[in-house]
C-alpha cells in the first residue's frame, strides 16, 4: 500500500492524487461573477486551502464538510500561501482510508499521560478532593473518553487528540512544583484545581474532526462550565465541605487570571495564583513550541496575538 502524501509535505508544482478530509466547504463568486468553491483540505499534519474553480464540471462529485474526499489537483502560491486547485474529487467510503491520517495526535503515548495523572489522584490526601477526582477520572467513564481524545484547544495550543490531556498534566506538574517551593500553597487544593481546571473543555469543544466550539460553549464558556461541573460532581459526596469546594470553584473561575481574559474572578487565593500562573506557562510555551516546530527559518515570523510580541527562533541552536 502506497503511503500518503501529507499536505505539510507538499510543495509548489506538486500533483495531487490522495484522500483527505473536508474540513470546511464554502460556496463563493469571483470578481467576474463566475461561481467556485473555497475548500480546508485536513490531515493529520495540518490544513491547507484549496479551491474548486469548475464545481459543475465533470470529475468533481458532491460532497460536504467532514466528508473524506479522494482529491486530485495541483499545488501552487498564492500570496505566499501554497493551496490545491481541485481538479477532481470524490467522496470516499469507509475502508477507503485510515482515520488516524487526519487527526492530529499528540506526540506523547495517551495511556502513560493517563497513568501519571492517575498518579497525582491518588497522591491527592484530603478524602473529600480525592473523591473527587476520582468521580472525574475514574468512575465517569464518558468523561474519561472525553477528556482523553479532546484537544486542549480550537487552535492556538495543544489542538490535537490527547492535548486537553497533556496539557492538563503538564499544568499539575508545573502546580506540584509551586507547591514544594511555597509552603502557604495547599497542594491538594492546587493540584485539584489544575486537574479539573479545563474539565469544561470537554463540553465547550467538540470532538475531532470537527473540534469547533460547541453551542454551549459559546454561550457559556469552558471556565463557567467546568465550575458547574465541579459543583454537580461534589454534589454526591458526601459531607464534602462547603468551604474548600468554594475554594476550588475559586481556583477554577479565576485561572485565566484578569477579567479580560475570560475570568469571571481574579484570583484572590495564593492557590489561584499558582494555577494562573502554570496554565499560562504551558499555554504560552506550547503555542512559541508548535510556532517553531513549523519553520526552519532563524528570520523574525511575525506578531504573535498569544504571546503578543514579533517572535523568532534562537540562532543558537
Amino acid at each position: 500500500m502506497i503511503s500518503m502524501k501529507y499536505l505539510k509535505e507538499l510543495r509548489e508544482g506538486d500533483r495531487v492524487a490522495d484522500v483527505y478530509l473536508c474540513k470546511q466547504k464554502n460556496a463563493a463568486v469571483t470578481k467576474n461573477g463566475k461561481s467556485y468553491l473555497n475548500v480546508i483540505l485536513q490531515d493529520k499534519t495540518g490544513t491547507l486551502d484549496a479551491k474548486v474553480w469548475d464545481p459543475n464540471g465533470a470529475g468533481i462529485e458532491d460532497f460536504d464538510d467532514k466528508d473524506y474526499i479522494d482529491v486530485v489537483g495541483d499545488v501552487s502560491s498564492f500570496n505566499g500561501a501554497l493551496q490545491i486547485s481541485i481538479k477532481r474529487a470524490r467522496i470516499c467510503h469507509e475502508g477507503e482510508y485510515d482515520p488516524s491520517n487526519y487527526l492530529p495526535v499528540s506526540e506523547k503515548n495517551i495511556d502513560d499521560m493517563y497513568a501519571e495523572l492517575l498518579k497525582m489522584v491518588k497522591h491527592t490526601e484530603n478524602e473529600y478532593l480525592r473523591k473527587l477526582l476520582e468521580a472525574f477520572f475514574v468512575e465517569d467513564e464518558d468523561f474519561k473518553k472525553k477528556f482523553i481524545f479532546s484537544s486542549a484547544a480550537k487552535s492556538v495550543h495543544h489542538g490535537f487528540v490527547g492535548g486537553l490531556l497533556e496539557h492538563t498534566l503538564s499544568v499539575a506538574g508545573h502546580c506540584e512544583y509551586f507547591a514544594s517551593k511555597y509552603e502557604m500553597i495547599n497542594r491538594d487544593l492546587l493540584v485539584t484545581a489544575a486537574l479539573l481546571h479545563d474539565c469544561g473543555k470537554t463540553e465547550e469543544i467538540s470532538p475531532f474532526p470537527a473540534n469547533d466550539y460547541t453551542d454551549v460553549g459559546n454561550l457559556l464558556g469552558h471556565i463557567v462550565m467546568g465550575a458547574e461541573m465541579v459543583g454537580k460532581k461534589a454534589e454526591n459526596i458526601q459531607g464534602f465541605p462547603k468551604g474548600l469546594l468554594n475554594e476550588l470553584k475559586h481556583c477554577i473561575l479565576a485561572h485565566h487570571g484578569e477579567l479580560e481574559f475570560g475570568s469571571p474572578k481574579k484570583p484572590a487565593l495564593i492557590e489561584a495564583v499558582a494555577l494562573n500562573f502554570a496554565d499560562n506557562i504551558d499555554a504560552k510555551l506550547e503555542t512559541f513550541t508548535e510556532v517553531l516546530k513549523g519553520t526552519d527559518s532563524t528570520e523574525w515570523l511575525g506578531f504573535n496575538r498569544l504571546l503578543d510580541s514579533n517572535i523568532r527562533k534562537t540562532l543558537l541552536q
